[in-house]
C-alpha cells in the first residue's frame, strides 16, 4: 500500500509537515507542527482579543461573520479545489459540503441576539417583588479540533457558533486537511484583521493535545469516540468542559408502505459518497419483510452504477487515510466468512487507495460490519418482520448519532423511538442542512450539541440576574423573622402547593 499520511519534515525554524494529496501523493502544502509553546502563545493571544470581539455586540460580530461568508461565497470554487486537493472528492462534494457550512455561518449570526440575549423570567408568587433575566455571556477562549472528512462543514458548525456567541477560537484542523483550516482562518482574518479572533494551529495528536490542556474555556472535538475520550480526560484535569461529536452506525429503516426507489436513492447516496467518510453516513438498513427483496434489488441495481475514482465522472475519491482501508477490508471479510454475502462489491473492491461500493446481505447482527463504525462505502442490508423488530436492531448499538426511516404512515411514531440524536423522515440527512436544528448523538456517539440554538448556548455561560423592584412585605432573608412570619409562609405555601 502506498502510505499517504501526511510528513514530517525538518526546517529551519522548526518541524514542518507535508499535506499530501490522497489519489496521488503530491505534496499540496507544507504546514508547521505547533509545538506547547506555539499553542499557549496562541490561546494567550486568543485571550487578549476576547474582550474586544465580546464588545462588538451581536450586530458588530454579526456584520464581520456576514462578511465572511461573502468572502466564503464569492471565492467557493478556490475552497471546493482545496478540499479536493486534501482529500481527493469531488468538487461536487466539496461545494455541498461548504453551501451548507455558509447557511450555518449566517444561521448564526442573524440568531445569536435572539437566542442569547437578555430574557425575563417568571419570579414566582413568593418572589414577585423581584425582577428576573437571564443572558449568556461569551465563554472567553474556545478550543476547535476538527476532522478531515467534512474539512470545512463540520468545524464550522462549532466555529462559526462560537464566534457568533463572543468567543474566540483556536482552531486546530486534521493534519490531512491543514490546507482548508488555513484558507478559512486567513478569509476571516481579512474581514476581521483588527485582532486574533480566529487563529489557526496544525501538527499532529501532540499540537490537539495541547490545545486541549492550555487552559481554554471549552473543547469542541470531532473524531472518533477513542480519541474523544483522551480528550475528555486529559480535559477534566482543568475541568475544561468539552463537546465531543464521535464516530456513529446509522441505521435506515424502511417500512413496507416506503417509497422504495426514495429510500433506495437515499440508501445509495448515503452509504458511498464521501467514500462512506460520513459520521452520519449509512452504514445499516432494516426493511419490512414484504418489500424486502424489491428494496434489495433497487439498491444492487442503484450501486452498480456508482464508482469510486479521481477522474470528473467518478462519484466519490479515494479513503482518505490509509489506515481505514484495513478496517473496511476486515469487516466485509468477516461479514462473508460468516455466512454474509457481498451482492455488490466484496473483499476486493478495496483497493489501495479506492473502496468500490460494496452491498453486504444476510449478515449476522454480531459481526463487526454491523456493530462496529466501518467508515467506508459499504453498506448491510437485513431483513425484519415489522418496524419493531427494526426499532429494536437499530438501537441495538453503542453508537447513537444519526438515523432515516421511510414510511408514509409511521415515519413520527419511529423517529421517536430511535435512540439517535437526529432522524430524517422519507429523506437522506436532511436534519444536517437545517441550520436551527441540533446536531450530536449519544452513547458511544458524543454529548453536547452543535448548530442551533442549543449549539449557540454550548458555547455560551447563562448568567442568572435577580432585582429588588420594592421591598416585600414579608422578607424572608434576615434575622430580624419573626415567628408569626414563618407561620405565615407556612399556611401560604400550603394554600398554593398543599392541594390532593
Amino acid at each position: 500500500m502506498t502510505a499517504v499520511q501526511p510528513k514530517p519534515t525538518a526546517h529551519s525554524v522548526g518541524e514542518t509537515f507535508d499535506s499530501l494529496s490522497p489519489a496521488t501523493d503530491e505534496v499540496v502544502g507544507t504546514y508547521p507542527v505547533h509545538s506547547r509553546e506555539d499553542v499557549l502563545a496562541a490561546v494567550a493571544r486568543a485571550k487578549d482579543a476576547a474582550e474586544w470581539w465580546a464588545g462588538l455586540g451581536y450586530n458588530g460580530r454579526a456584520e464581520r461573520l456576514r462578511r465572511w461568508k461573502g468572502v466564503i461565497t464569492r471565492r467557493l470554487p478556490q475552497l471546493c479545489q482545496v478540499v479536493r486537493d486534501e482529500t481527493g472528492k469531488p468538487l461536487a462534494d466539496a461545494q455541498l459540503e461548504s453551501v451548507l457550512a455558509i447557511e450555518h455561518i449566517a444561521w448564526a449570526g442573524k440568531n445569536a441576539r435572539k437566542i442569547l440575549g437578555k430574557q425575563r423570567r417568571a419570579a414566582g408568587l413568593m418572589m414577585s417583588n423581584q425582577a428576573a433575566t437571564v443572558e449568556y455571556q461569551p465563554l472567553g477562549v474556545v478550543g476547535v479540533i476538527g476532522p478531515w472528512n467534512y474539512p470545512v462543514f463540520t468545524p464550522l458548525g462549532s466555529i462559526a457558533y462560537a464566534l457568533a456567541a463572543g468567543n474566540t477560537v483556536v482552531f486546530k484542523p486534521s493534519e490531512y486537511t491543514p490546507g482548508v483550516g488555513k484558507w478559512l482562518v486567513d478569509a476571516f482574518n481579512e474581514v476581521v484583521p483588527e485582532w486574533p479572533v480566529l487563529q489557526l494551529i496544525t501538527g499532529f495528536g501532540e499540537t490537539g493535545a495541547s490545545l486541549v490542556g492550555a487552559n481554554v474555556d471549552k473543547i469542541a472535538f470531532t473524531g472518533s469516540t477513542g480519541t474523544g475520550k483522551k480528550i475528555m480526560a486529559a480535559a477534566a484535569e482543568t475541568l475544561t468542559p468539552v463537546i465531543i461529536e464521535a464516530g456513529g452506525k446509522d441505521a435506515v429503516l424502511v417500512d413496507a408502505d416506503a417509497d422504495l426507489e426514495a429510500a433506495a436513492d437515499a440508501t445509495v447516496w448515503g452509504a458511498f459518497s464521501n467514500s462512506g467518510q460520513t459520521c452520519i453516513g449509512v452504514e445499516r438498513v432494516y426493511v419490512h419483510e414484504r418489500v424486502h427483496d424489491d428494496f434489495v434489488a433497487k439498491v444492487v441495481e442503484k450501486a452498480k452504477d456508482v464508482r469510486a475514482g479521481s477522474d470528473e465522472a467518478a462519484q466519490y475519491g479515494p479513503v482518505t487515510m490509509p489506515s481505514q482501508l484495513a478496517v473496511i477490508k476486515r469487516h466485509i471479510s468477516d461479514a462473508i466468512e460468516r455466512g454474509g454475502k457481498a451482492l455488490v462489491g466484496g473483499v476486493d473492491a478495496v483497493g489501495d487507495r479506492y473502496v468500490q461500493p460494496t452491498v453486504l446481505v444476510d449478515v449476522p447482527e454480531d459481526s463487526s460490519a454491523v456493530q462496529e463504525e466501518t467508515f467506508g462505502p459499504t453498506v448491510t442490508i437485513a431483513k425484519v418482520r415489522d418496524m419493531d423488530e427494526a426499532v429494536e436492531k437499530a438501537n441495538d448499538t453503542k453508537y447513537g448519532l444519526g438515523s432515516t426511516v421511510f414510511s408514509k404512515s409511521r415515519g413520527l411514531e419511529l423517529a421517536a423511538r430511535l435512540r439517535t440524536g437526529m432522524t430524517s423522515i422519507n429523506a437522506p440527512l436532511s436534519f444536517a442542512g437545517i441550520a436551527s436544528l441540533p446536531f450530536g448523538g449519544v452513547g458511544d456517539s458524543g454529548f453536547g450539541r452543535i448548530h442551533g440554538p442549543e449549539g449557540l448556548r454550548e458555547f455560551a455561560r447563562p448568567k442568572a440576574v435577580a432585582r429588588q423592584r420594592f421591598t416585600a412585605p414579608i422578607v424572608l432573608t434576615s434575622f430580624s423573622r419573626k415567628e408569626k412570619t414563618d407561620a405565615l409562609v407556612a399556611k401560604l405555601i400550603t394554600v398554593l402547593h398543599g392541594k390532593r
